[in-house]
């Protein structure tokens, strides 16, 4: 067996699959006071927008390079 110092006796099972997580998760969202949700929907918003690739300032944003097109711009320099 493994080494683990956590003892079968304190995992909650029912939490291991799909449904067991989505139902912790939303348990816990229900018992946060308005104030966190109403700011955790905010910064989710604020994150949305900041990696969605209509934002300017996503820093996920790579302008398009000539590598795609074949062309390259820039000749190499010969040695004299």
């Amino acid at each position: 067996m493994s080494n683990n110092s956590v003892d079968d006796d304190t995992i909650d099972w029912r939490l291991t699959t799909w449904e067991g997580a989505e139902r912790e998760k939303m348990r816990r969202w229900a018992a946060l006071p308005l104030e966190q949700i109403i700011q955790a929907i905010e910064e989710m918003g604020k994150f949305a927008e900041f990696v969605s690739p209509s934002s300017s300032t996503s820093f996920l944003r790579e302008e398009p390079g000539q590598y795609d097109t074949g062309t390259n711009t820039k000749t190499p320099k010969t040695p004299d």
